[in-house]
């Protein structure tokens, strides 16, 4: 069984600073791509941020410059930093992983349970 658990969340003035974590645990070969995405209540879930196994990224607009997506492949972790947070930044935030169970199967997307941001004014 593969799970990925987010910490990090929480409340935080607008301007401020949050660090979120997602580690993935169980039993699989590898991960490839890692990201976080969000969803605030009554709007469509919104990719945030990707990363590749080698450490490319790629963001969504309303956050670049903004965020910062890293991983460690040691530990089987990515981490999201949000810096000069936003209202509109209020979601919950998702981890995603790319993840092959085995040798030679294909990868198959797994989600965490999400972390509840809240920036308030």
């Amino acid at each position: 069984q593969v799970q990925l658990v987010e910490s990090g969340g929480g409340l935080v003035q607008a301007g401020g600073s949050l660090r979120l974590s997602c580690a993935a645990s169980g039993s699989f070969f590898s991960i490839s791509d890692m990201g976080w995405y969000r969803q605030a209540p009554g709007k469509q879930r919104e990719s945030v941020a990707t990363i590749t196994r080698d450490g490319n990224t790629n963001y969504a607009d309303s956050v670049k410059g903004r965020f910062t997506i890293s991983r460690d492949n040691a530990r089987n972790t990515v981490f999201l930093q949000m810096n000069s947070l936003k209202l509109e930044d209020t979601a919950v935030y998702y981890c995603s992983a790319d993840i092959r169970r085995r040798i030679g199967s294909i990868a198959t997307p797994y989600g965490g349970q999400g972390t509840q941001v809240t920036v308030s004014s």
